[in-house]
């Protein structure tokens, strides 16, 4: 078996993987709950508006601030959304696993025993270059 065959076999258990399974429910519930759609087409909208004006030759600032907090507003409430919190669990979990597989491949690439490599959260404290937490 080569490297690409390997890889997709690779593929393959991740997408049976607890992680990827749960993440892939969590995108549906999002995708069948109609509030949730609801807002994020409400938010999406708001987006749209602020782009609108801020690239009008007449911008109106006040409006443009009403318009923000009222992004924000819908914002939170996506995110108090169970399944939106629930998503973004999965989600997170399976980025750690990602994160994990990637490092083990690369430390390989670069020398490292497969068998140890693995992956080390390390965190700048400065969140601008943070790909997020582990």
């Amino acid at each position: 078996m080569d490297i690409i065959e390997m890889t997709r076999e690779l593929g393959k258990a991740i997408q049976k993987d607890d992680r990827y399974l749960n993440m892939q429910l969590a995108a549906q519930n999002c995708e069948d709950d109609q509030q949730l759609q609801d807002l994020i087409g409400d938010f999406n909208l708001k987006r749209l508006s602020i782009n609108n004006e801020s690239n009008s030759e007449n911008a109106d600032d006040e409006k443009i601030a009403k318009l923000n907090e009222e992004l924000r507003h819908v914002y939170a409430q996506i995110m108090q959304n169970p399944n939106m919190t629930a998503y973004n669990a999965a989600r997170e979990e399976m980025d750690g696993l990602m994160q994990r597989v990637t490092a083990i491949i690369t430390k390989s690439v670069e020398g490292e025993d497969p068998e140890t490599a693995d992956y080390e959260a390390s965190c700048t404290g400065s969140c601008a270059t943070c790909g997020g937490c582990h």
